[in-house]
């Protein structure tokens, strides 16, 4: 399986927000529907023309993405039938490449996305309320240095 990481493009929005909507419900099954369509009409007209984003695809077609805000991972997510192969990694090391510290809010119920960050070499750096869900989130932080 050939893992291509490219720059997003406008006609990937579709695959990504059906990705993001899948890989959502999954991971965070405290979310409502409400908020989960709220969110995903934000991503389409906010979040994606202010970030940078990164696909990847296997066989032409798009299985995962990342999207980042200077140093800040906006989001990570791989379509669930591809996760535990390779994807949310390479993607994190395009990230990683273009910067050598990172940071990432993660819901502390998404076991995941916490395992995944765990796993990648991000660290705890504080714990906070996210209002619109009643849920606490987590603020990790990832540099060179925790890879030792």
């Amino acid at each position: 399986m050939k893992v291509k990481i490219r720059q997003y493009m406008a006609s990937d929005l579709t695959p990504v927000l059906d990705i993001w909507e899948v890989a959502t419900k999954l991971a965070h099954s405290f979310m409502t529907e409400e908020f989960i369509a709220n969110e995903r009409q934000n991503i389409a007209e906010i979040y994606m023309p202010n970030t940078n984003t990164w696909v990847a695809e296997i066989d032409h077609k798009v299985q995962g993405f990342i999207a980042l805000m200077n140093n800040e991972v906006g989001a990570l997510f791989v379509q669930p039938t591809f996760h535990g192969k390779g994807i949310g990694k390479a993607l994190m090391d395009k990230a990683q490449e273009m910067h050598n510290e990172l940071e990432v809010e993660v819901f502390k119920k998404n076991v995941i996305g916490r395992k995944f960050y765990s796993q990648y070499g991000f660290v705890h750096l504080e714990e906070k309320w996210h209002r619109p869900t009643k849920q606490a989130v987590l603020r990790l932080k990832f540099n060179t240095n925790n890879l030792i």
